[in-house]
């Protein structure tokens, strides 16, 4: 493979790095006080599941979500984080991002009549699948200097 300036190693561990630093963004301007404290980002996707036109999410968001909001925030802003560390590290970069990939998936189905969303999720989960089949951890990351998923 001809590239130019770095190699394509290189080139796929800075789209998952870019990746990362794109998760950890979305980390990054959530406020978390509101989401921790009242609730307002699993209130937000309650809503929007109440209304959805598919009965799996609205039936799944009441049985998993919805008893569980306080846990659940926790969950969904700690694993942006934990995704956005992972991959821009390259730690355990494989579950990152298959971690990633679940989120988007979640998420691009939850708001699937949210069309200024989807681009974002699309892109996200395509760079996913790419950085993963391409194994983008080779270079430039913790796993290759463990020597892990080699």
């Amino acid at each position: 493979m001809d590239a130019i300036w770095l190699d394509g190693a290189e080139w796929l561990a800075v789209l998952r790095i870019g990746l990362g630093l794109w998760w950890l963004e979305s980390w990054r301007h959530k406020d978390k006080k509101a989401w921790f404290e009242r609730g307002t980002g699993i209130a937000w996707a309650a809503d929007v599941a109440a209304e959805h036109r598919w009965t799996a999410v609205r039936s799944g968001f009441d049985v998993m979500v919805a008893p569980r909001p306080r846990t659940m925030a926790y969950i969904v802003v700690y694993a942006e984080l934990a995704v956005g560390l992972g991959l821009v590290a390259g730690l355990l970069t494989p579950v990152a991002l298959v971690g990633g990939l679940l989120l988007n998936v979640l998420y691009f189905t939850l708001m699937i009549h949210d069309w200024a969303e989807q681009g974002q999720n699309a892109m996200m989960a395509l760079i996913s699948v790419v950085a993963l089949f391409a194994m983008s951890w080779q270079v430039w990351s913790l796993d290759d200097a463990i020597g892990w998923f080699r």
